[in-house]
């Protein structure tokens, strides 16, 4: 069969017209919605782990971007994109996109390695030291309020009734610390408390930038550390922050700022 000139002409066109509509996923007011939109969001909340990708999802997300369009519209259609703190907040958004975008690709370019994360384990392994220890104390403003617990102590009295003085949230608990590594402590208070074996109280005050402490050892063990299988991307994460925050540093020494 022979189409008509009129026919024919029709006919290309559709044929040509056609990937260009199947490159949208919908128009709104004459404004094309590109299916590559719909398949970048379908992707960014499959990769969320929300829910996996399905007509019904994709469905959906049309239809979010679509109401996104019309909404996007009136509020043109009101001026509302030139208002100066409309504008202000999309440059501030525009700046972290392409900033987080720049470090992702550094991140990717200078990733951390196993050698890395091996190091700084072992190098806090060796910070926190071999033993942990669980304390009690009891913090006073003044060496003579110490020096009165430690007597009263010694008399019999029992270091959990007595710490019910103490200056910290320690009070509530009987002045229980838990366990802790002599690291996280000031030096004073950890040099008194290794010294002592467990159950054993100072017999003298000590000072510390807090106060006068008296304290009671309970006991030690130890260090529990968890196996760097478990904190590994812990460790990782640490890192990449670290080498982000340097090129920054970097960067900014680089800067000619006025």
């Amino acid at each position: 069969m022979m189409l008509k000139p009129a026919r024919l002409m029709l006919a290309l066109i559709a044929v040509v017209a056609a990937p260009a509509f199947a490159q949208n996923a919908a128009t709104v007011n004459g404004k094309a919605i590109p299916a590559a939109k719909v398949d970048q969001m379908v992707k960014q909340v499959v990769a969320q782990g929300q829910q996996p990708d399905s007509p019904q999802l994709r469905d959906m997300v049309k239809k979010e971007l679509i109401s996104r369009e019309v909404m996007l519209q009136e509020a043109d259609k009101q001026g509302y994109g030139k208002k100066p703190e409309v504008t202000a907040a999309i440059d501030n958004a525009r700046q972290s996109i392409t900033i987080n975008a720049m470090l992702a690709d550094y991140v990717k370019k200078n990733p951390v390695k196993d050698a890395e994360i091996q190091a700084e384990y072992d190098k806090y392994k060796a910070a926190v030291g071999p033993t942990e220890y669980h304390s009690r104390h009891i913090l006073v403003a003044t060496e003579q309020e110490a020096k009165d617990i430690i007597a009263k102590l010694k008399a019999g009295g029992k270091f959990e009734e007595l710490a019910k003085v103490s200056k910290d949230g320690s009070a509530n608990n009987g002045g229980d610390l838990g366990w802790m590594t002599p690291g996280k402590l000031v030096k004073p208070f950890a040099d008194a408390m290794i010294a002592l074996k467990n159950g054993e109280i100072t017999q003298t005050p000590v000072k510390t930038e807090f106060g006068f402490h008296v304290i009671k050892l309970e006991e030690s063990r130890p260090t529990q550390l968890p196996p760097l299988a478990e904190v590994k991307g812990q460790v990782a994460e640490a890192l990449q922050q670290r080498k982000i925050a340097a090129y920054r540093e970097e960067l900014l020494k680089k800067a000619k700022i006025q």
